[in-house]
């Protein structure tokens, strides 16, 4: 049955307003995924199909979808209000998420509220420790066997995350090779790492019934997409026991 949602969230980020303001209209890649910026007007289109309804940089935008391309969803917006604190020196935001969900109405929300806080913190994350720096985007995920109910869980084993390791521990990492890295979020649906060039980032979609997915926003000069995709997809099938 179809029924309306809408997620809010308000937080503050050591950043300019301009500095948001590029990061959701042209960085996106940098901490969600690379997508088409907007037109600058009103009427102008946007990603995926949208509509600019709000455009006053950088300030306020908003875009509108009524053709989502989702069984499970008819109408999508996304609102972003940008106000300058500190003399211009931070920034808080508004962020509003809202539209028509027409089928399993109870997961699809959970799903996109649990992700509204983690893209926000990953968007935080960039901000605050990379911002301006271009970024490469990878993403990738994992095999069947990653959409268990424990799979996410089982991920962390394989990085050799202690359990009792909190958000702002150290860590020494087993991915596709050993690094070091900041754990810069973690609860049981999603794991964030940040290192001195990246933000790796693990999906716990097994909660939702999808396997989990992986998504590295590298801002190191020689980084290279297709390779880090490549890495982490053999890890990931080596983890779950797929063979190649």
């Amino acid at each position: 049955m179809s029924k309306e949602f809408e997620i809010v969230r308000e937080f503050e980020v050591d950043a300019t307003p301009e500095e948001v303001w590029e990061a959701i209209t042209r960085g996106t890649g940098a901490y969600l995924w690379p997508m088409e910026a907007p037109e600058p007007k009103v009427g102008g289109s946007a990603a995926f199909g949208s509509t600019v309804t709000a455009y006053d940089p950088p300030h306020h935008l908003a875009v509108r979808s009524e053709d989502v391309g989702m069984p499970t969803q008819s109408l999508n917006q996304l609102e972003h209000v940008i106000e300058a604190r500190d003399g211009g020196r931070r920034a808080w935001v508004r962020y509003v998420h809202s539209g028509i969900f027409t089928d399993d109405w109870d997961n699809q929300y959970d799903g996109a509220s649990r992700h509204t806080d983690f893209y926000l913190h990953t968007l935080r994350e960039y901000l605050t420790h990379f911002a301006p720096r271009p970024v490469t985007f990878a993403q990738l995920n994992g095999p069947e066997a990653a959409t268990a109910p424990g799979a996410l869980t089982e991920a962390e084993r394989a990085l050799g995350l202690p359990e009792d390791a909190v958000e702002g521990s150290r860590v020494t990492v087993r991915g596709p090779r050993e690094f070091d890295a900041v754990l810069d979020y973690r609860n049981p649906y999603f794991v964030g790492l940040r290192t001195d060039d990246a933000l790796i980032r693990f999906f716990g979609r097994n909660h939702w019934g999808a396997p989990v997915g992986i998504s590295v926003h590298d801002f190191a000069a020689d980084a290279d997409a297709e390779a880090t995709e490549t890495a982490w997809r053999t890890w990931l099938d080596e983890v779950y026991g797929q063979a190649r």
